[in-house]
């Protein structure tokens, strides 16, 4: 049988504590969930280049918000000056495609997440930090809390929430997903901003992040149709 990414990673030891991190603002990454990127800076194809050639582990980290409202897309700072958030989620490459134009179409899965102790200062072109997990050894252990999560209530906002903004999904499979999956999974592609995306992140457990996913869709199933969002500034 075939060994998944937490069962390998279930130590913190197992965990490099200097990790190339990939700022981008707008995305996060959760424990057993996996974000897909398309790469094409030169300077994070070589990040990837060398991530490839040493145990395929990556941080993802948003840069602290510069007065980027809610809805733009997903974007990286264009140098090493700008200031990163304290906490992002380590996770291992685990597919790879390169394109004919030089892209590389790539999934992350998330491992843990971590705390930025500092900033290596390297000649790379890309960023490499220190990191510690000691806070969040809780991430190692897949399905924790799933039965404190009110998946009723959570359900039916995310119901609301679709029809209102005549979003197309698959409800089967939504409703077969765990917990666990279901909540972070809903946590990284939800379209809320970076302030809103970081407090998912850094909710304590699966239960306070199910709660903050709820509140976010309520505010905007509660907002008048104006244009306005429930983002927080």
């Amino acid at each position: 049988m075939a060994i998944t990414i937490t069962e390998r990673h279930h130590h913190l030891s197992s965990l490099p504590r200097q990790i190339a991190v990939f700022p981008l603002r707008g995305a996060i990454l959760l424990p057993r969930s996996d974000l897909p990127l398309n790469v094409f800076e030169p300077r994070y194809l070589q990040m990837i280049d060398d991530v490839l050639g040493c145990g395929r582990f990556l941080g993802i980290i948003q840069p602290v918000s510069s007065g980027i409202q809610h809805g733009d897309d997903t974007q990286s700072p264009p140098d090493k000056s700008t200031e990163l958030r304290r906490i992002g989620a380590i996770g291992r490459l685990t597919t790879f495609q390169e394109t004919d134009d030089g892209r590389y179409i790539i999934s992350i899965s998330g491992i843990a997440r971590f705390r930025v102790v500092d900033e290596v200062d390297t000649n790379d072109p890309y960023r490499i930090c220190n990191v510690d997990y000691s806070s969040f050894v809780d991430d190692l252990v897949a399905r924790l809390g799933e039965d404190d999560v009110d998946r009723a209530h959570l359900l039916k906002v995310l119901k609301d929430y679709l029809k209102a903004n005549d979003f197309d999904v698959d409800w089967q499979a939504i409703e077969n997903a765990s917990n666990e999956f279901l909540v972070n999974s809903l946590s990284m592609i939800s379209p809320y901003g970076a302030e809103e995306k970081q407090a998912l992140l850094e909710a304590a457990d699966l239960k306070e992040r199910s709660e903050v996913l709820i509140a976010l869709a309520e505010m905007d199933l509660a907002a008048p149709d104006d244009g306005c969002s429930s983002a927080i500034q």
